[in-house]
């Protein structure tokens, strides 16, 4: 095997090749999940530290691979430590009441040349949502040390109410401190989970 594929053939071997179609854990430290919302005329941006994540994909059946992602609530990083102790409180995402957010995809489906569309539940702040997310295989190979990775993008926006977090403020001059939509980012590289050995 080549030390790069093509994108198009890295989705075919990530789906359907017997060798390769089994569980891709997310690697926390090559990854990252993060968002950015409206405050008043300008933009905040933050991420979380603390996720986690698998891919498992049948090569008999590859529309039914599955994905699993959580995130812990209260890893929240805004580089503000009173605003991020404000967003861990029960204004915004309350996270003793509510530690994670999590997704479980039902279904994938092709969308394009290295796109997919990703159904699933997203639960948060103790709501749960069918949602469809795009997701892009971003390529496929190995490491330096022999490893093999994939490399996978989701974009999308969310709106917040949607799932509970209503907190808001009205500005004197009209409209309202928070925008309501959050457009998440996640880029994720994922490694193949290797079989223990037999005895």
């Amino acid at each position: 095997m080549t030390r790069k594929l093509s994108s198009a053939a890295a989705a075919a071997v990530l789906i359907a090749s017997p060798a390769l179609a089994d569980t891709w854990v997310v690697d926390k430290v090559h990854s990252e999940t993060s968002f950015q919302i409206r405050h008043m005329m300008s933009k905040v941006r933050g991420h979380f530290n603390d996720f986690s994540g698998s891919i498992v994909a049948d090569p008999a059946k590859p529309e039914a691979a599955s994905i699993e992602f959580s995130v812990r609530t209260a890893s929240i990083d805004t580089s503000n430590e009173g605003r991020d102790k404000d967003l861990r409180s029960a204004n915004f995402f309350d996270v003793e009441k509510f530690p994670e957010i999590t997704f479980k995809s039902t279904r994938v489906r092709p969308a394009g040349k290295d796109r997919y569309d990703v159904t699933g539940t997203l639960t948060m702040h103790g709501v749960a949502k069918e949602v469809t997310l795009p997701v892009s295989l971003l390529g496929f190979g190995k490491d330096p040390w022999g490893n093999d990775r994939a490399g996978f993008e989701i974009a999308t926006t969310i709106d917040r109410k949607d799932y509970g977090i209503v907190w808001n403020k009205a500005l004197d001059n009209g409209g309202a401190l928070l925008g309501d939509d959050v457009l998440i980012s996640i880029n994720l590289e994922t490694s193949r989970k290797k079989e223990a050995a037999s005895n």
